[in-house]
């Protein structure tokens, strides 16, 4: 189907393009939601005509959009969630979370603005677009964290699942030490800093009675 899109669609074109689109995206997504108009001569001379008035009101809420983006871009959001050692959610985080916690910081977003390829499934930083007009979009920071301490530390820059990995990697490595050095002795042996020991205190003993 042709139409003509009343505003920037991302990768189709911008404000006035005619664009040919499959039928079921534009009478279930752009028509309904007036982004476009069907690309018929009465619909192309009702668009010329309101032309100059589209592209101003056009131009209006793309600076306010900017305005606006002045005060969310780079915002970090914070959102405490249950998760496993490795890191991975017990549940997820959607775009009605996003919204909800931009919300909270005193900024009116729309979930329908919150573009997610998909839910966030691990505790970490991630990067959220968030399209406040068709020409102005900008990202968020989710903190994604299984507490308020663990949230801080992400917020420093710190890989809390690869420190965790870290931490865990010099235990196994200090354990497999410990146990190699076991290893070397014989079934029933006694570690020679132990029969040194014995030796002192047995030693010691011998003294004491002869005295």
């Amino acid at each position: 189907m042709d139409i003509i899109l009343l505003q920037r669609i991302e990768k189709l074109g911008s404000i006035g393009d005619v664009v040919t689109v499959k039928d079921g995206y534009a009478r279930n997504f752009l028509l309904p939601q007036k982004k476009a108009l069907r690309a018929n001569e009465a619909n192309k001379k009702v668009f010329e005509a309101n032309r100059d008035r589209l592209e101003k009101e056009n131009a209006e809420r793309r600076t306010e959009a900017e305005k606006s983006g002045e005060k969310v871009a780079g915002e970090e959001i914070v959102l405490i969630r249950a998760a496993s050692n490795t890191g991975q959610l017990y549940g997820s985080v959607n775009v009605r979370d996003i919204a909800a916690s931009l919300g909270e910081k005193g900024h009116e977003i729309d979930k329908k603005q919150v573009i997610m390829g998909d839910p966030i499934k691990s505790i970490g930083m991630h990067e959220v677009r968030i399209d406040l007009h068709p020409e102005v979009s900008v990202t968020i920071k989710a903190n994604v964290a299984r507490s308020d301490d663990e949230a801080e530390l992400q917020s420093q820059g710190i890989d809390v699942m690869a420190q965790m990995f870290e931490d865990e990697q010099r235990e196994i490595e200090e354990q497999a030490e410990a146990n190699r050095i076991d290893s070397t002795l014989e079934p029933g042996e006694i570690p020679a800093d132990m029969l040194e020991g014995e030796g002192d205190e047995a030693d010691a003993g011998e003294e004491t009675a002869e005295g």
